[in-house]
């Protein structure tokens, strides 16, 4: 560092103290979660085996047949959804409500067998998913882990200007001198690493915002617009498509989260006659795996079932691979498919989110790409933790040991600078980035109006 600290390097120092203080336990415990669920795959194979293989028989029953045997074994349970097989050696799986508990009931699709069930919210990947995404408080949490990937942002940027070269050169800025110990050692290695990680970490940080309840749901507000004219020629109903999501389950792609669903009609006329005021009878649980099936939608698709009079069953897949995502809306008493949402409806925003998403989840290429996003999940693990090692090694005792402010106040003017074009992009963090900095022009104007005048 140069003897003379230049009075904008002090600024994104406190603010990179900041940053860090808020930001480091929020990055530990989305990256551990992150690495859980990134291997969901191969960690349920493992501790599941025995719900989701099965040995394939002659024939499989039909999902009607399925659903029925668990409706008669259990007749209090209130089934919601229903997974197909995803290969010949799979189980089905449906979700169900028991006593205000949801369940997940694993199925041999060959005897009808019930192979086991799971509490759908406390397993590992539920659990993991849901703390990920709202630490498991709700909106609260929501809005906790959208302000902690905003201040990532703001430590990132100031981050990468304390790490700027300013004339020096050789190890220490491309590649850290392992010659060192202690605390310089550890301040390289951070500064090194986080370089070397920034781009990744702002990819991670801001498509995972577009999940966030306020930000998120404002950026789909602007740029999920699909043409009115697919939902035109049938009745909506109030509910949104991303209703259908939850903290520990998702079942539609980002995409289509803002889009209507449609409702059915009870008393339309089907096969050529009216039905008079009586309700159509509903169809049957295979005949929409059937539709799904003709409609060309990928395995691993989710049939939600309908709720109501007038809901619909909506059948969906967000896939590995994006350009295979599908969302089908179908009249429960028909078999109409009020409206087929695929990538190729997507807007271009859109298709880069669902890239972006599926790229962080680690599923667009699949082993490589889990590797990979395990190396920026690590490269996080390590540059919160040296962080927190750097300042408990300088921090004066008894002390929080924060940067100096400046020795000026027009230096603030640049800070007020990156507050308003971060307020402008993410709101929540503008407002808390104004916060801190009017907390400390206050602080700075009280130290500069308290020193006695020189001459």
């Amino acid at each position: 560092m140069e003897k003379k600290t230049p009075e904008f390097y002090n600024l994104a120092w406190r603010w990179h103290f900041y940053a860090g203080l808020f930001v480091a336990p929020f990055m530990i415990l989305l990256a551990l979660t992150g690495i859980i669920y990134l291997f969901k795959p191969q960690l349920d194979q493992l501790m599941y085996r025995d719900l989701l293989e099965v040995r394939p028989g002659a024939a499989m029953m039909s999902a009607d047949q399925q659903l029925e045997r668990l409706r008669v074994s259990d007749p209090q349970l209130q089934i919601s959804k229903y997974l197909p097989p995803m290969a010949a050696d799979r189980s089905a799986q449906f979700v169900g409500v028991k006593d205000g508990r949801e369940i997940n009931l694993f199925v041999d699709p060959y005897s009808g067998q019930l192979l086991g069930t799971q509490d759908a919210k406390d397993n590992l990947q539920a659990i993991a998913r849901a703390l990920h995404g709202e630490l498991m408080i709700g909106t609260v949490g929501d809005r906790l882990v959208e302000l902690a990937a905003g201040w990532g942002i703001v430590l990132v940027v100031s981050g990468v200007y304390l790490w700027w070269p300013r004339g020096k050169s050789g190890r220490g800025i491309l590649l850290p001198n392992l010659k060192q110990r202690g605390r310089p050692l550890w301040r390289e290695l951070h500064a090194v690493i986080g370089f070397w990680g920034a781009l990744a970490l702002l990819f991670m940080l801001l498509s995972g915002m577009t999940w966030t309840g306020y930000w998120g749901k404002s950026f789909a507000d602007v740029w999920n617009r699909f043409p009115a004219a697919m939902w035109n020629d049938v009745p909506k109903s109030a509910p949104l498509a991303g209703e259908l999501n939850e903290a520990h389950r998702q079942m539609v792609p980002w995409a289509v989260e803002n889009t209507p669903v449609p409702s059915s009609n009870a008393h339309a006329e089907h096969g050529g006659h009216a039905m008079g005021g009586a309700a159509n009878p509903q169809i049957g649980l295979q005949q929409v795996v059937d539709i799904a099936n003709g409609a060309g939608v990928v395995p691993g698709y989710a049939i939600a079932l309908p709720q109501g009079e007038e809901g619909v069953y909506t059948v969906s897949v967000f896939a590995d691979d994006p350009r295979n995502d599908a969302t089908l809306h179908v009249d429960q008493y028909s078999g109409k498919v009020l409206a087929d949402v695929r990538w190729q409806d997507y807007g271009a925003v859109a298709k880069s989110v669902e890239l972006g998403v599926t790229l962080h989840e680690g599923k667009m290429f699949g082993v490589a790409n889990q590797l990979l996003i395990l190396a920026v999940c690590l490269m996080i693990l390590f540059s919160a933790v040296s962080g927190v090692v750097i300042w408990w090694k300088r921090r004066p005792q008894r002390r929080l040991g924060v940067p100096p402010l400046p020795h000026a106040l027009p230096v603030w003017r640049g800070g007020l600078l990156i507050v308003i074009v971060l307020g402008a992009a993410f709101p929540l963090v503008g407002m808390s980035l104004l916060l801190v900095w009017g907390l400390d022009w206050l602080v700075l104007s009280r130290l500069v109006r308290s020193r006695p005048a020189l001459g």
